[in-house]
């Protein structure tokens, strides 16, 4: 929480989860429904909006990956404005605010104003699409590490620890990666990782239009292109869907 003195409206960054509202914490739904105005993510899905009340003002900033996107230095100044006018901001964020979701960059432009906040965690993607799998991101006597990387950063293809990653039992979970896959399995196969590693995508975790799939570093650019993911996905480096898991009519598989 900022220590400034308090001078105007507080600000409350919020995770909005991966998508299924059922996932939200309870101070997140009670947030939602006491904000005077919201300013939200473009990935928030509208039955997460609808949890507002009727007293707030949705605003969309339009963070989304390669689309149209308000520039950060704008969200900045329009959540210190918005915070001179009401007492309750709700900055609402896709996943979790601290992952790849520049929470520092906003919680810094608000400590240069005085104005106080707190944030609520979310339940990031990477653990929706692991616990949709049924699986689990760390296991005894396989990784004692977990790594959550984004496949792109403000240089363009952000550079990793390729031969850590390239281990035998490394686990990652791999965000904005999409674009990315053809560099990955470049990178990691050129520092020894084998070709049959398992890597197991997943779009929209935890929502009625998830669809999974099912590859390994040798086929996963050519399986990325056939499968056409048009939204958000993770990468689970390392990890391969549990036969036990029973299909969920309501969600699409891709194989």
């Amino acid at each position: 929480m900022a220590q400034q003195t308090q001078t105007a409206g507080h600000v409350a960054f919020v995770g909005a989860g991966p998508g299924d509202p059922e996932l939200l914490t309870l101070r997140a739904a009670r947030l939602l429904a006491e904000a005077d105005v919201i300013l939200h993510d473009q990935l928030v899905p509208a039955e997460i909006l609808a949890l507002a009340g009727p007293q707030a003002r949705l605003v969309p900033v339009g963070k989304h990956g390669f689309g149209p996107s308000m520039k950060q230095d704008d969200i900045n100044a329009l959540l210190i404005t918005e915070a001179g006018r009401h007492d309750r901001v709700v900055r609402l964020k896709a996943g979790d605010p601290g992952v790849f979701g520049r929470l520092d960059e906003e919680t810094s432009a608000l400590d240069a104003a005085g104005i106080a906040y707190d944030v609520t965690p979310g339940l990031t993607a990477a653990t929706a699409a692991a616990a949709s799998l049924g699986l689990s991101l760390t296991r005894r006597g396989r990784n004692s590490e977990l790594r959550l990387l984004t496949g792109h950063d403000v240089k363009g293809f952000a550079e990793q620890d390729w031969r850590a990653l390239a281990a035998p039992g490394a686990v990652a979970g791999i965000y904005m990666g999409k674009r990315a896959a053809r560099f990955l399995q470049g990178r990691l196969m050129m520092h020894g990782a084998a070709p049959d590693t398992p890597v197991t995508v997943v779009e929209n975790a935890s929502r009625p239009t998830e669809r999974r799939l099912a590859s390994t570093l040798a086929t996963l650019a050519a399986d990325m292109e056939a499968a056409t993911f048009d939204g958000p996905a993770v990468m689970l480096l390392g990890l391969a869907p549990s036969v036990a898991v029973p299909d969920i009519r309501s969600r699409q598989e891709v194989s």
